[in-house]
């Protein structure tokens, strides 16, 4: 079976990485790809905005199943347009898409399920939101509300910085915004939960703990993320009870209200406080780092999942998981999520030699006259499945030690509140 895969970060090459092992594949496609994949794939450099390009080319190469995984794609409906060729895609279709499309498209929709979430207010001016903020208590939590590429939430301390950050979204630092989301700021501690679901059935798809914030102890700008580690340590059957009746389940049903469905990963972003569960925010596709991190932890034949999903009968399906944890840190080039430099060759990447469980997954890497250059803020992945967090961190931090690369930068501190 031949497949094409969508993207050119780290979350496709681990969704590569999981596809090639299993004995239903005959090929992979990656569009683009990166040096990582083109490995296991053949990268094919097409226009992704041009969706009639791509159709023709997975129709002359009798590509038999698509799975997306970045947001952009899936906001701007290239499943609903591949479909209409008859053509099998994994990914939700435009409507449902608009969960990650618009945070104030899901903010109303929780407000008119009465999902748990925080307070807020939506503002289309930069007037009225700096008028609002002369009333609320700080810290606040302020969200641009177009895709911004996990980068357009500011959590801000006192009205300066929440005027910053009203200036900057409206001046279009992460693309056109036309309105502001304000929030109340919840305390408690954030966990990522996904699902997977054919547009009837669902199921769970495991749990981590992303790390946003550049810095370590979770301090500095907001990133893509720095790192994660799988499952939770929040993770319970009691509060995975409270995440499916309160929040995924009523999200569900206001898209068949509105009459489409979900079909694909659902990340649910949320905040635990108190024991209950409350929605961040949503994301379509699985969460990067996140899918390399739990990827590793699947026993079940990713392909044989994605199939089942895409003929609407994941019920039948049953996904097994090893027992070891996981854990993935993010190296970034010097200067993420601000100003950096690309093209910087990364000599020593094909000594590494991996021990069994241990992963490299590249996201922005290129490949130039047969040589690995950086192309990106997030360069490569290290992940580790173990039993022992500990032991699995402390090796990751040697291996991209022996890397050497000085434009590199990361965080040694990934799964501080699980490891002691």
């Amino acid at each position: 079976m031949k497949v094409g895969i969508i993207g050119s970060g780290g979350r496709e090459h681990a969704i590569c990485q999981s596809l090639i092992k299993s004995r239903k594949i005959s090929k992979i496609f990656c569009f683009p790809g990166n040096a990582g994949t083109s490995e296991i794939a053949e990268n094919i450099d097409l226009d992704l905005e041009k969706f009639e390009k791509l159709k023709e080319f997975i129709i002359k190469n009798k590509i038999e199943l698509i799975v997306i995984g970045p947001e952009k794609l899936l906001v701007e409906g290239l499943v609903d347009y591949l479909e209409k060729f008859n053509i099998k895609v994994f990914g939700p279709n435009k409507k449902a898409s608009q969960l990650e499309g618009s945070k104030i498209f899901t903010k109303k929709l929780c407000e008119k399920y009465n999902i748990p979430t925080a307070n807020f207010g939506i503002f289309d001016t930069k007037i009225k939101a700096k008028k609002f903020l002369e009333t609320v208590k700080f810290p606040s939590v302020i969200k641009a509300d177009n895709l911004a590429g996990g980068k357009g939430v500011y959590i801000c301390n006192d009205k300066k910085e929440s005027f910053i950050a009203i200036e900057e979204i409206f001046n279009g630092k992460f693309g056109e915004a036309k309105s502001v989301l304000i929030e109340e700021f919840l305390k408690g501690e954030e966990m990522s939960y996904f699902i997977i679901s054919d547009g009837t059935n669902i199921k769970s798809f495991e749990t981590a703990q992303d790390h946003k914030r550049v810095l370590e102890g979770d301090n500095g700008k907001n990133t893509g993320g720095m790192g994660a580690y799988s499952p939770s340590r929040l993770e319970n059957i009691k509060l995975e009870e409270k995440i499916l009746k309160r929040i995924i389940d009523p999200t569900l049903k206001g898209l068949k209200d509105l009459n489409t469905d979900f079909k694909g990963f659902l990340y649910a972003g949320l905040i635990i406080v108190n024991g209950d569960p409350f929605l961040i925010e949503y994301n379509v596709r699985m969460g990067d780092p996140e899918c390399q991190t739990i990827l590793p932890r699947l026993k079940t034949d990713l392909m044989e999942i994605l199939e089942a999903c895409v003929n609407k009968n994941l019920e039948s399906k049953k996904i097994d998981w090893f027992e070891e944890k996981s854990l993935c840190i993010v190296l970034v080039s010097k200067g993420y999520p601000e100003k950096f430099k690309n093209n910087i060759e990364i000599k020593e990447i094909s000594g590494l030699k991996l021990k069994k469980d241990q992963y490299i997954f590249h996201a922005g890497t290129k490949i130039m006259e047969n040589k690995i250059y950086s192309n990106g803020g997030r360069v490569l992945n290290f992940v580790v499945k173990s039993h022992n967090l500990k032991d699995g961190r402390n090796e990751l931090i040697k291996l991209i030690d022996n890397l050497n690369w000085k434009n590199g930068y990361f965080r040694k501190d990934i799964g501080f509140k699980i490891i002691k």
